[in-house]
């Protein structure tokens, strides 16, 4: 945790979404912040929408179709998806 410090990075939060409970967590920095999710599947069955201090994520399945709302500290600038994990910065 001090190497974390150090570089300006500091994780506070953490938040449990969707059905089975996946672990969110989120950092601070001292220009913004970022929230990730190891939603572990395939980026292409991702979609994430925005809306206000809230992310919607939605994973389709085979036979299923997932949602999960998590809570953003602020505005979100920008929404990754890669090799399964979600990435949100403000």
């Amino acid at each position: 945790m001090v190497a974390n410090l150090e570089l300006g990075i500091q994780m506070n939060h953490q938040q449990f979404a969707g059905e089975n409970k996946r672990f969110v967590r989120r950092y601070d920095y001292d220009d913004g912040w970022a929230v990730a999710a190891d939603l572990q599947v395939d980026d292409e069955t991702v979609d994430v929408d925005v809306v206000g201090q809230t992310a919607i994520v939605v994973v389709e399945g085979d036979k299923r179709v997932s949602e999960a709302e998590l809570d953003l500290p602020g505005d979100a600038a920008r929404v990754d998806v890669n090799n399964g994990v979600l990435s949100i910065y403000g």
